[in-house]
């Protein structure tokens, strides 16, 4: 499920729904993202929480943080706040939960101004803007680190939760919901947040780096369904430099995201229709320019549009060209449609004029409702019910 809200919203609704829909997994992973999030919930300034990259690791062996830091935090990054995530002391108090969840340090920090000029002079890159360096060298520092301390077939030490701006992501080997209990997130408010539980059905099942959300640069991504052509994606990415390190057919979709939507600078809209293309009667009513462009991006992308059944949810944390930051959620159904999937929209005015409005995203109607059940109990700015529910059509958003 995700949701997205211009009031920013607790966890524990998210908890509700998950709850809801918790025979959607198996207990082998779960995991949420939230966007958007309040400075005071993590020791921060409005300030540092816009700017700052939030690196979120998991600690599975917290012998190694001091030498982990000193290589992949200290040395790249200035760190203006370490905020150490509280759980429960005793993780088998949660029925179900078999294996210990990681511990997790959220960093806030910025680029080192000589690592970004070592870059620049490295590269040959004068002229590229400062945010796409310090993107491209947070990006590059996550991959070294969980190569070093992860990668799914060595030892598993320490991993990358999430490094995008106001932007986190908590997961483990167990239920979503019970992310929400262990890492004691209840009040936790976002305006975007994205939940999962997974039901493997391939790769390594078990392991913490292996459950969802995955992670982009600036965005999360969560995936209910099945590629038939993950083999040929991850080759189209190694031609780009760019490997999968977690074993999931998920993990190469948020990367084929984040190459359209970061690296190639698409604009979102032709990221939705290079990963699900317009198809048949759809096409031919498309004006003469537009399918002009969308024939072109699929002919250029066709090896890296996913292929089979899937249903994608994504939490983005974005900078636009105001300077402005905007949270988003965006759902992606494949062309065919073949993953269940529902929408819904509630919107209220306010006695000062403005609205208050929420949108969701869902494999199912039952967990919008409980997400605003729990919500009108506690909020009278929420219904039980939304305003308008629907289906996407195949191929679209």
């Amino acid at each position: 499920i995700g949701m997205a809200s211009n009031v920013q919203i607790p966890a524990r609704h998210m908890l509700q729904s998950l709850m809801q829909m918790r025979n959607r997994g198996n207990g082998k992973g779960g995991g949420i993202a939230a966007v958007g999030l309040v400075p005071e919930q993590f020791g921060v300034s409005q300030e540092v929480l816009e700017n700052d990259y939030l690196i979120a690791i998991a600690y599975l062996d917290t012998s190694i943080r001091k030498e982990l830091e000193a290589e992949f935090i200290h040395k790249v990054f200035e760190v203006d706040h370490v905020h150490n995530q509280a759980h429960i002391p005793d993780f088998s108090t949660l029925e179900g939960l078999d294996i210990e969840p990681p511990q997790v340090a959220a960093y806030f920090v910025r680029v080192k101004p000589e690592q970004i000029e070592k870059y620049r002079q490295q590269f040959g890159l004068p002229d590229v803007p400062l945010r796409t360096i310090e993107d491209e060298i947070v990006f590059q520092n996550s991959f070294h680190l969980n190569i070093a301390y992860y990668k799914s077939t060595g030892e598993k030490r320490a991993f990358v939760l999430s490094h995008g701006k106001n932007l986190l992501v908590l997961k483990m080997v167990g239920f979503g919901d019970d992310v929400i209990r262990y890492y004691q997130i209840e009040d936790l408010e976002a305006h975007v947040w994205i939940g999962h539980h997974r039901y493997p059905t391939k790769g390594r099942v078990w392991h913490p780096g292996g459950a969802h959300p995955f992670i982009g640069l600036n965005e999360a991504l969560v995936h209910n369904g099945d590629f038939a052509n993950h083999a040929s994606i991850s080759e189209y990415l190694a031609q780009r430099n760019i490997y999968p390190l977690f074993l999931t057919d998920t993990e190469v979709a948020v990367q084929v995201f984040d190459l359209l939507h970061r690296t190639y600078d698409y604009p979102l809209e032709y990221v939705i229709e290079t990963m699900a293309p317009t198809t048949e009667r759809d096409f031919t009513l498309l004006p003469d320019e537009k399918q002009k462009v969308y024939r072109m991006l699929q002919q250029s992308h066709m090896h890296c549009s996913p292929d089979g059944p899937w249903f994608f949810l994504i939490a983005q944390s974005e900078i636009e060209t105001d300077g402005k930051p905007v949270y988003r959620l965006t759902g992606i159904t494949d062309t065919s449609m073949l993953r269940p999937q529902v929408f819904a929209w509630q919107e209220k005015s306010l006695e000062n004029g403005e609205k208050a409005a929420i949108g969701f995203a869902a494999s199912e109607k039952q967990g919008i409702d409980a997400a605003l059940g729990s919500l009108a109990k506690s909020d009278k700015l929420f219904w039980i019910r939304a305003d308008k529910y629907w289906n996407a059509r195949g191929g679209s958003h």
